[in-house]
């Protein structure tokens, strides 16, 4: 169908260009009705110009819109030609001082953390380099898309709102001008005009809802039957589904399908088929009815092809509004009138209205374009945005209703624009006063949360999916009061007040419908079948957390306020538990002469409910009255003397029993979920409105009432009351398992006496602020152990800004400690900062509590200071909390403490524990710190003598041995303090503190110290003696064993000593049995154009030269262990047995391919593929004859090795000669002359073992396999060819390793390397012996040829396009197989030397012909030196030979090398003159005929002619590519990215190859393409073309290093980027400025250089299973 179409749309293309702007706006300019005449021209050209066909041609639509639809209106605009009426306007504006840039999706923004109003207020990459806040503390983020830049918005910033870009001069610092006076009245009047008729044309078309008919005034006269099947994105329905039903409703193949889903997912919609009305229907009801099986099903339109057409043009209309606004304000300012203007239906008739309520019916697409059009229009214009904050604020509850039973996501909705709007200052307090905008949003919030119990609260309970899915929808109108309440006013006015209460009156009804919500009862007898629903209602908890800690503040910043507000929540409360006694019995409790009446409540019987908002905002008010002190300056207007003490401790009770009765084991068969709302409920996310505010409110009751009265119902609510008011009821416990929860209950009990009276650090409870109480949270995090920046941050409680207010004080209380190579940076508590650690710290776990403990004790030790733990002095209570003391010297708690102390003297075991003594002997040393100061010279407490006497028991009681250090200090302390009240009773105790401290730490008793050593001493002896035992007797019960270690030989001890043999696998055998070594064979590539040779001609390739570039080659590494061939061959066995007997639905992938023949090391689990046989060094068994005396010289070996080859060749062709030519071989025979003692008939025998041929046969095969990847053949002529290559690849990398890291080359390698070389190179210099003879003579003949010519031998590479190293270790390696055969007497070693001395010389030839070609610098016919004669002499051969214009400075510099030792000992090590040029002048007789043959070769020529390259030398390293220093660069360079195959739409996941530097569009499927038959993703394509299937990778918007093995492999790597407190920000999920770390990437490229990637891989996988189910290959 689009071919016939083609045609025609050329046809028209044709007619339309005939259009003239010009003409077309002259119309409109005389034209009486401008509306009619501009929509007649739209419904005549628009449906010509869009949606001519199937696919659209947006380059083609663009060029032919602006040409006849936008031109015109351009012209009516300017009034002349828009080419020079825009600058025009341009130059008149007065440039805006606000920036106003959009962000694109994945664009860095910055927020100050010290001059930003909220954390939403944000820069540009651009701004915030010319700000003040660069050089300040900020967080740097990634921008979802959508947002604009806040530069030159004053109430954005504290300090420094304006860049040096838009930075205002002091002029402009005056009231805002109108923008329409710059321009001129017809212009205004042209503008106004052409805005109105197209912004109004705009929303028309794209709310139009009919699909078969246009408005009237859009209609066409002749319709065609042309319709689009108009497919609609929904967050329902995935990817897979999408693809399936294409492919079946539109017949396309999986690539369209795929193409058309991403469309959909980008834009919103998107056309699946073209065609007549039934076609389209067809396709719609085949896709209808099959996604609306288990969900609704995807929406379909079929719409005729005019409305697709305008509605296009209604989009690029909109985005043409967007940039001609930008030339000028005054355009700006003329939009907003006309979009902001009432149209003649009355309310909510402007077209900004009739697009914002019309948002959900909007495909995503058209939402994008619009917002964007609203940012750049209405929130840029301060006097509009204030009128469209109206609107918004007067739409909101339908706004959000639309986006709640929507399915986008938020940054797709008009309600997201409530960010732009809701955090600036002067528009949230506007909003408040005149719209009442709190109540708005709070009661939009309780309306979609209908769903109660009896008593009104939230149900949770029942919820369906669909409520689930709309709960978690509405959570964001929470987020909207957090936006207005963000920012505290610092003036008030009436109305403020007024507006302000009037929305806090709604706040409490909200929190009273979660007062008590979701109530529990123990479970008895049998489990609970179904967990509850629990997670809705923390949810909410901890959404609304800042919320009313800025409730809180917000009252707190005006006294009438902050009266009122706490005037409502006491009567709210009273509301919901005034009444809390009605159909309870009342009873009487009573201890010590003290009574009180109360209520039978058991909270292990009864309802019980964590959550109480409410009580907890009252105790937060509570706490304000006495820090503002409005307390104090009037009680009259406090309802104080109204308070009942018992209703307000009632419920937080509660709470904290039922945490006490989790802990003791009561409610286990309630399941986890209770479990996991106690968690919450002390973590550090809820705590501070929960747990925090629980423990303030008892103490606000206990500051109001008897303590007796207030100790007993806390017993009675623990249910303790009657083991302290009934004697000897301890004895009555029935069982262990009652005995156990009351000891735990008791243990409980105590710990909150301690908060009560000691957690005084909360601002208006204590005499402090909140720098103390944040300086004391760290300081107790820090007690348990180091902690790094974000995990100290972690534990601490967040503002609504995400402060913690940490860095203030960390300086004072810690010290840091850079990381080093791995791990992170870690805050170390200062040793003067220890003092304040107090082991009953509120906010400590049990684990954390035990960790600080150990902790603290063993740095005491370290110290040698006493182990005891007293607790800090504590700060003094306010006023309004003074009588807290009290409890201290109440009869009940006398009591309590007095029967504890008992029980541990009478040491009978019922209802004592240790941890209580540890308790009581902490609130001794309080009481009696307190009663110092509370009561009058001359009194004390009743029962003291008696407490002290037991103390003083105690203290000699061997069953407390750990608490002796306690006791004594305590005793010390007291006796202390009594000599100070009597000396001096008005001396203040802080200032003493300190000496006693000293004074207790010098009297530490010696002889306890010297028991305890003598105890140490005796437990070290019987370990010792222990372990004695245990070796002799295991060296008896081996004695065979330890006889074979000794009976073994001199050769297999050398051979056994090369690694770490697995003595407890294998027993000892003989050396004629072979021995191996895990190894791991990989191929490198570094050229694109070898891969696409290779991959094409893999089976043809001719490895035997390897290229200068070193492409490609074949990687050898091993861990080291050893174990026997047959020992490995059987455990390779087990693991392709288990493998394979694992059902084919769980072979999941694993950290190796048992089918690639992959294995994992069995001592170190190191991942391999192959074994290295272990050898004798080679040449101690083939020859012996290493004596250089009366040995040929160069020339007369190369003639005897050519005379030799010579006859191998004749030889081979007469082999390969048919039968009927018998006679004419046996004449030629005749002729032939063998060299003499060359016997090319014999044949050496193998000196090896079975075993280890089939090793060396084994290890070759693998190495041929995976360097070529080819099946396996053990009779392929190229098997030797990979061997040696691999040999001398892996010597290469190791070399180069060394190089990069400036160590010696004859320096200690370390053991792994070493043993891998040993192994390598002996494995290669044996090979040859399980190879065929005539083949690996074949492969020397033909490396011969290369630098010596012969007839034999054509075409083969020129001295430039051959690797020297790598031909080196193949002569040499290869050599043996012809030296074998030849009996004249020269050693093998002649034959080593000499081939090692003709490569040098040939590899100098190599380097000099490509050398740099310069000018001449020195005078060629004036020597100064015999050195230098000798050179020129060369020069001077080769420049005869070809005219290599080579600069004779560096000709000669090159052999007259400064000599250093190194270079001196190297050449002294390799049998070379410390003068190079010797070699030449020694063999000049061979080497002058040697180096024409070379420098005749055409290649050579052309080189040096300029038409070919070649490598130059000394060759450079690979490298990664460079990295910037600040991410943020990276950032920035992957926002401009774009997906390739997506048109123009931005990466998700844009990822960055280390390797070469390319950007990747990852893990979409837009990208993804076919590799050998599987779809796979970018990066997995990318590393088979980039790194033979091996790759490095950074997700830039996550900072998180990708490694790549296969298709199957991969695991993330630590980022090379930390943050300035030495950590990595993986996710950017806390936002810390980015630096790269040279140390790190250093790191990354040492794993790739030593190409241990995929070893890394193995080891993260096997460390971390999860690794393994992710499906790499879509990368």
């Amino acid at each position: 169908m689009a071919s016939e179409l083609e045609p025609e749309v050329q046809a028209i293309d044709r007619s339309l260009l005939e259009c003239s702007a010009e003409e077309t706006a002259g119309k409109w300019l005389q034209a009486t009705d401008l509306t009619r005449e501009v929509y007649q021209h739209l419904a005549h050209s628009v449906p010509k110009i869009y949606c001519r066909g199937p696919n659209p041609f947006p380059q083609k639509e663009d060029m032919l819109a602006q040409h006849v639809l936008l031109g015109p209106m351009e012209w009516y605009l300017c009034g002349e030609d828009p080419a020079f009426g825009f600058p025009k306007l341009e130059q008149a504006n007065k440039p805006s001082h606000l920036c106003g840039r959009v962000f694109k999706v994945g664009e860095p923004t910055y927020s100050c953390r010290d001059c930003a109003v909220d954390p939403t207020c944000v820069l540009c990459m651009e701004c915030f380099l010319g700000s003040i806040h660069r050089d300040h503390r900020y967080r740097m983020t990634t921008s979802g898309g959508g947002g604009f830049c806040d530069c030159g918005d004053a109430e954005a910033w504290k300090e420094g709102p304006y860049c040096q870009k838009h930075e205002l001069n002091t002029s402009e610092i005056e009231e805002e001008e109108d923008p329409l006076v710059h321009l001129s009245e017809d212009v205004i009047a042209r503008t106004y005009n052409i805005f109105a008729i197209m912004f109004r044309y705009a929303v028309d078309i794209l709310t139009w809802e009919k699909e078969s008919e246009l408005p009237a005034d859009l209609e066409m006269v002749e319709k065609s039957d042309t319709y689009y099947c108009m497919l609609f994105n929904d967050e329902v329905h995935t990817y897979e589904q999408v693809i399936y039903t294409l492919q079946k409703a539109v017949n396309c193949t999986q690539k369209e399908a795929i193409g058309f889903a991403t469309t959909v997912d980008r834009d919103g919609r998107r056309s699946v088929r073209y065609g007549d009305f039934q076609y389209c229907e067809q396709a719609k009801s085949v896709i209808v009815r099959n996604t609306s099986r288990q969900t609704k099903p995807l929406k379909v339109q079929v719409m005729h092809s005019s409305i697709v057409a305008h509605q296009n043009f209604g989009l690029k209309l909109l985005s043409w509004l967007g940039s001609i606004i930008g030339y000028s304000d005054g355009l700006r300012r003329i939009l907003c009138q006309v979009g902001l203007q009432e149209g003649p239906d009355g309310e909510n008739s402007s077209l900004v209205d009739r697009l914002m309520l019309s948002d959900s019916k909007l495909w995503k697409g058209a939402r994008s374009v619009y917002h964007q059009l609203f940012m750049s229009s209405l929130l840029m214009d301060l006097k509009y945005k204030k009128l469209f904050a109206v609107r918004f604020a007067k739409n909101y509850e339908r706004l959000q209703s639309d986006y709640v039973t929507d399915d986008h996501d938020r940054e797709f909705s008009v309600a997201d624009l409530s960010v732009q709007i809701f955090t600036v200052p002067s528009l949230a307090r506007m909003l408040i006063t005149e719209e009442n905008l709190m109540a708005i949003i709070i009661k939009t919030f309780m309306d979609h949360l209908r769903h109660r119990d009896a008593q009104g609260r939230f149900q949770f309970e029942r919820y369906t999916a669909l409520q689930a899915f709309k709960f978690r929808r509405v959570q964001s109108l929470i987020l909207d009061l957090k936006y207005v309440l963000i920012s505290k006013p610092t003036e008030w006015s009436d109305e403020l007040r007024q507006k302000f209460l009037e929305g806090f009156d709604v706040f409490l009804e909200l929190l009273k419908c979660m007062q008590g919500m979701d109530p529990i009862t123990r479970q008895v007898g049998q489990h609970i079948e179904m967990e509850p629903e629990w997670e809705a209602a923390f949810t909410l908890q901890m959404k609304l957390t800042h919320v009313i800690s800025m409730m809180q503040d917000w009252c707190a910043s005006d006294e009438k306020v902050l009266i009122e507000a706490y005037k409502k929540c006491l009567a709210v409360l009273m509301q919901c538990h005034g009444g809390y006694t009605d159909g309870e019995q009342p009873i009487m409790l009573s201890i010590c002469g003290h009574s009180v009446e109360t209520i039978r409540y058991c909270v292990s019987q009864e309802k019980v409910s964590i959550h109480l908002p409410v009580s907890r905002l009252l105790a937060g008010l509570h706490v304000l009255l006495s820090k503002s002190e409005v307390a104090y300056k009037f009680p009259e207007l406090l309802p104080l003397s109204e308070l009942s003490p018992p209703m307000l401790i009632e419920h937080p009770l509660r709470c904290l029993v039922l945490c006490a009765q989790v802990h003791a084991g009561m409610w286990r068969r309630n399941g986890f979920s209770l479990v996991n709302q106690i968690y919450y409920y002390h973590n550090v996310k809820c705590r501070r409105e929960m747990f925090d505010k629980d423990i303030v409110m008892l103490q606000t009751g206990v500051s109001m009432m008897d303590p007796n009265h207030f100790l007993m119902i806390m017993l009675s609510r623990f249910e303790l009351y009657q083991i302290f008011s009934t004697p000897d009821y301890g004895k009555r416990f029935s069982s262990e398992i009652t005995h156990k929860s009351i000891v735990i209950m008791l243990n409980v009990c105590i710990y909150t006496f301690s908060f009560l009276t000691g957690e005084r650090f909360s601002p208006g409870v204590g005499q402090v602020n909140a720098t103390d109480e944040i300086k004391r949270e760290i300081i107790h995090q820090l007690s348990i152990k180091p902690m790094a920046h974000s995990e100290l941050v972690k534990s601490l409680p967040e503002d609504e800004n995400k402060e913690t207010g940490m860095e203030n004080v960390i300086e004072a209380v810690a010290h840091f400690k850079k990381p080093g190579l791995t791990g992170r940076g870690m805050y170390e508590l200062k040793p003067e900062c220890a003092k304040e650690f107090n082991l009953y710290f509120y906010h400590f776990s049990r684990a954390e509590q035990s960790k600080a403990e150990e902790a603290q004790r063993k740095l005491k030790r370290q110290n040698r200071e006493d182990t005891a733990l007293p607790p800090p002095v504590l700060p003094p209570f306010c006023p309004l909390f003074a009588s807290l003391v009290n409890i201290l010297q109440s009869d009940v708690m006398l009591c309590i403490m007095g029967t504890i102390l008992q029980w541990a003297v009478e040491h009978n075991g019922y209802a004592w524990s240790e941890s209580m003594l540890q308790r009581v002997g902490l609130k001794t040393f309080v009481i009696y710190i307190l009663v110092f100061y509370s009561t009058k010279p001359g009194e004390a407490p009743k029962n003291s003598p008696s407490i002290l006497a037991m103390l003083e028991t105690l203290q000699n009681a061997p069953y407390l041995e750990i608490h002796k250090d306690m006791i004594r200090w305590i005793l010390k302390t007291f006796n202390a303090i009594k000599k100070m009240r009597e000396s001096s009773p008005t001396s203040p105790m802080a200032e003493t503190e300190g000496t006693i401290m000293e004074e207790s730490s010098r009297d530490k008793d010696k002889a306890e110290r010297k028991r305890k050593a003598e105890i140490a001493r005796l437990r070290r002896e019987k370990i010792m003696a222990q372990m004695s035992e245990m070796q002799r007797h295991f060296i008896d019960e081996n004695k065979e064993l330890f006889q074979q270690t000794l009976e073994l030989d001199a050769s297999t001890s050398a051979l056994l000593q090369q690694g770490n043999l697995l003595m407890y696998i294998c027993k000892l055998k003989w050396i004629s049995r072979a021995w191996s070594s895990a190894a791991f064979v990989q191929r490198k590539v570094n050229s694109l154009l070898f891969v696409f040779v290779l991959f094409c001609n893999a089976e043809k390739y001719d490895p035997l030269f390897m290229h200068p570039d070193l492409s490609c080659g074949t990687h050898t590494s091993s861990c080291g262990h050893i174990m026997h061939a047959h020992c490995w061959q059987r455990y390779f066995d087990s693991v392709q047995a288990k493998e394979q007997r694992r059902q084919q639905r769980l072979r999941l992938h694993t950290s190796y391919d048992v089918e690639n023949g992959e294995f994992l090391c069995p001592l170190c689990e190191c991942l391999s593929n192959t074994v290295i046989p272990l050898l004798l060094p080679p040449r101690n068994i083939f020859n012996n004859r290493l004596n250089f005396s009366d040995q040929p010289n160069l020339t007369q070996w190369i003639r005897t090795i050519s005379q030799q080859i010579k006859a191998l060749q004749f030889l081979r062709k007469e082999e390969s000669t048919p039968n009927n030519a018998s006679s004419k071989n046996s004449e030629n025979m005749d002729e032939l002359q063998l060299p003499e003692g060359f016997r090319p008939d014999f044949h050496p025998k193998n000196p090896y073992s079975e075993s280890i041929k089939e090793m060396l046969t084994t290890f070759g095969t693998a190495t041929y396999k995976v360097g070529l990847k080819v099946h396996p053949n053990e009779e392929d002529p190229r098997v030797p060819i990979m061997c040696w290559g691999s040999c001398a690849y892996t010597i290469q990398s190791i070399e180069r390793i060394l190089s990069d890291e400036d160590k010696p080359l004859f320096g200690p390698l370390p053991c792994r390397l070493d043993d891998c070389l040993r192994s390598l190179t002996r494995f290669a210099a044996a090979h040859w012996t399980v190879a065929s003879l005539s083949v690996v003579q074949g492969h020397f003949c033909k490396l011969f040829a290369s630098l010596v010519p012969n007839d034999g031998h054509e075409d083969l590479p020129c001295i430039l396009d051959i690797d020297m190293f790598h031909l080196l270790v193949g002569l040499v390696l290869a050599f043996p197989a012809l030296q074998c055969q030849d009996f004249s007497g020269i050693s093998l070693g002649t034959g080593d030397l000499h081939i090692f001395h003709l490569v040098t010389m040939a590899h100098i030839i190599q380097i000099l012909l490509t050398s740099c070609t310069e000018e001449n610098g020195m005078d060629q016919e004036n020597p100064t030196c015999e050195e230098e004669s000798a050179v020129l002499a060369l020069y001077k051969t080769l420049h005869q030979h070809q005219d290599i214009g080579t600069n004779l400075n560096y000709f000669i510099l090159f052999f007259l090398i400064p000599g250093t030792s190194h270079f001196e000992h190297l050449c002294n090590y390799l049998s070379l003159p410390s003068n190079l040029i010797c070699l030449f002048q020694e063999n000049s007789e061979i080497m002058n005929s040697l180096i024409e043959s070379w420098c005749h070769n055409s290649e050579v020529k052309r080189y040096l002619e300029g038409e070919r390259d070649a490598i130059r030398y000394p060759r450079e390293s690979n490298k990664l590519i460079n990295l910037p220093e600040d991410y943020s660069s990276l950032i920035n360079q992957a926002s401009n990215f774009s997906c390739p195959k997506s048109g123009g739409d931005k990466s998700r996941a844009p990822t960055l190859c280390l390797v070469c530097g390319s950007l990747l569009c990852s893990q979409s499927y837009c990208c993804q393409t076919e590799l050998e038959g599987e779809d796979v993703g970018a990066c997995t394509a990318h590393t088979y073309s980039c790194g033979s299937g091996v790759g490095i990778f950074l997700r830039v918007r996550e900072c998180q290093v990708l490694f790549l093995a296969g298709k199957t492999k991969g695991c993330f790597y630590s980022p090379p980027y930390l943050d300035d407190y030495g950590e990595t920000d993986q996710g950017l999920r806390r936002g810390n400025p980015l630096h790269l770390c040279n140390e790190r990437f250093k790191k990354i490229q040492k794993l790739w250089h030593q190409h241990s990637v995929t070893e890394e891989i193995g080891r993260a996988q096997e460390a971390n299973q999860t690794l393994a189910g992710i499906d790499w290959q879509h990368l």
